[in-house]
């Protein structure tokens, strides 16, 4: 990836602060044939519910699929980035959300984490079975490292799924980005940020499931690694904090991934360490490399002030939009 960062981002927290704070970026609302995006419920088979947010164009041979980050959706900078060059390129796209992620609490007792590669296979063979052309996965920050652990756990079978994958500012390992986000400035910045918005939504969840967790360890949780003991690893299946990091990191297993794939991020990531990044011995011939020195956590912004977001989706896309051949 050819990127260098401009002169007045200096560092990786402005450029990974200013896309997501101060870029001009439009939020359409959804459920309306006259907004960008078009609402769609899915059931799940244990009694839940997904929404997948459609970009409102005409069917096309292929389809962009984004899988957003921690307390994303379709609304995310980036999502409406991608959104853009998918409507240029003349791409169908679409947003599946994570449970609790479209502005609506699931109702299971279960949220999402960052191994859902269940899930995750679970909305591409629905999609696969709604679309016959081309379908290209990519997957930002926890939704990148969840995409890729399907594609490991699918092995072989991938391909005749989706086309091509790739993964932004994914934490491959998981362990290494738990501790940079819990010290110094990023557990001051990141992590409260993320609490902020994901504790209230676990009490609305014990609402929904009185006795699922302790309610005063959760107000009391100071950091994700609190957070995940308390919450997700429980919820998910996990033993605990560490053992949901170790199980869910796609680091490990990418040599198992048989589609094209491609993996983005940044050296100067603020909470995926660059000491932790996958090196060629970690990957076998379906996976490329990008390892850029600028670009912060989901940034990459370019031009002059207030820059723009377009690098970003246009370097990954673009890449995506090599791999295979349409079905049509």
């Amino acid at each position: 990836m050819n990127y260098i960062a401009p002169w007045w981002l200096p560092g990786g927290n402005a450029q990974t602060i200013w896309p997501a704070v101060y870029s001009r970026r439009k939020r359409p609302a959804v459920g309306h044939s006259s907004t960008c995006y078009l609402r769609e419920r899915w059931a799940t088979p244990d009694g839940d519910f997904i929404d997948l947010d459609w970009l409102a164009v005409p069917p096309t041979d292929t389809l962009l699929v984004m899988f957003h980050g921690l307390e994303g959706s379709s609304s995310s900078h980036y999502a409406l980035a991608f959104a853009d060059y998918a409507r240029q390129r003349g791409f169908n796209y679409v947003v599946p959300h994570f449970r609790g992620c479209s502005g609506e609490i699931n109702l299971a007792p279960r949220a999402y984490h960052s191994g859902d590669y269940e899930e995750i296979g679970w909305v591409l063979q629905g999609l696969r079975q709604k679309h016959a052309g081309r379908i290209l996965a990519v997957g930002v920050s926890l939704g990148g490292n969840a995409l890729l652990r399907w594609a490991e756990e699918a092995g072989s079978q991938a391909g005749h799924v989706v086309d091509a994958v790739a993964s932004i500012s994914a934490p491959v390992d998981l362990a290494a980005s738990g501790r940079a986000i819990g010290r110094g400035l990023n557990r001051q910045v990141y992590s409260r940020m993320f609490l902020a918005s994901m504790k209230p939504k676990a009490l609305l969840k014990l609402q929904q499931h009185p006795g699922l967790f302790n309610a005063q360890a959760m107000r009391d949780a100071d950091d994700l690694y609190a957070f995940d003991n308390i919450f997700t690893a429980p919820l998910h299946g996990f033993k605990n904090t560490d053992d949901y990091w170790a199980r869910a990191s796609a680091k490990p297993q990418l040599a198992c991934i048989q589609v094209p794939t491609l993996v983005v991020n940044a050296k100067n990531d603020p909470f995926v360490p660059a000491s932790s990044l996958p090196q060629a011995v970690n990957v076998g011939s379906f996976v490329t490399l990008w390892q850029p020195r600028h670009g912060g956590h989901v940034g990459f912004a370019r031009g002059n002030p207030p820059g723009h977001l377009r690098a970003l989706p246009e370097q990954v896309g673009g890449w995506l939009d090599t791999q295979g051949i349409p079905h049509g």
